[in-house]
């Protein structure tokens, strides 16, 4: 099997070991998850964080948001740049005025949020579909979070339920390796 089928193959599995979570339960371990990140030293002493919207089979960091924010905390999320085809990281500093609906349906900045450049990001919150123990990371397939990515140098999070942990994941030399792995019951720095 090549590369692109290996990908597909795990993204099929570990999918329908996540949908076959209840959502409820979802929830739930998205809770342990967000309360796990708040008692890490990093999430104390970084004033820049970079979250993501989640989707119903992601972890919900959502609720952080507005926990950074309170904490006088500067947080951006992805906006989508059709004219680029990448995402770019925006601040934002109201979890209702500066949210819209983007082009994949998914929460963005508006428009008029400032766009704040990816080596300036402390942490980095990135979701996926599968991630191993050594920090590699297996998204969707259309490398936008690799191609951002690449320019971060803060520190870089997978975040993910238990089910989304594989022995490894197949790379490519596009792929970005990340610095620690949250899930629900875990904290590792490979």
């Amino acid at each position: 099997m090549n590369l692109p089928e290996s990908k597909a193959t795990l993204r099929q599995q570990v999918r329908a070991k996540v949908q076959a979570v209840d959502p409820e339960q979802r929830a739930a371990l998205s809770g342990r998850a967000c309360a796990l990140l708040q008692r890490q030293t990093i999430w104390e002493n970084t004033p820049l964080i970079f979250f993501y919207a989640p989707l119903p089979d992601e972890v919900n960091v959502w609720p952080l948001i507005g926990d950074a924010l309170t904490a006088g905390k500067t947080v951006a999320l992805p906006r989508f740049d059709a004219a680029t085809g990448q995402y770019v990281a925006c601040e934002i500093r109201d979890t209702v005025r500066d949210i819209t609906e983007g082009k994949f349906g998914i929460h963005e900045p508006g428009p008029h949020c400032v766009a704040v450049h990816p080596n300036r990001l402390d942490l980095v919150l990135v979701p996926g579909v599968a991630f191993d123990l050594q920090g590699r990371r297996l998204g969707r397939g259309k490398g936008f979070y690799d191609q951002m990515l690449a320019s971060v140098r803060g520190t870089t999070c997978g975040v993910a339920f238990d089910e989304q942990i594989v022995d490894t994941i197949p790379v490519e030399p596009h792929d970005v390796q990340l610095n620690c792995i949250l899930t629900p019951t875990r904290w590792v720095q490979p």
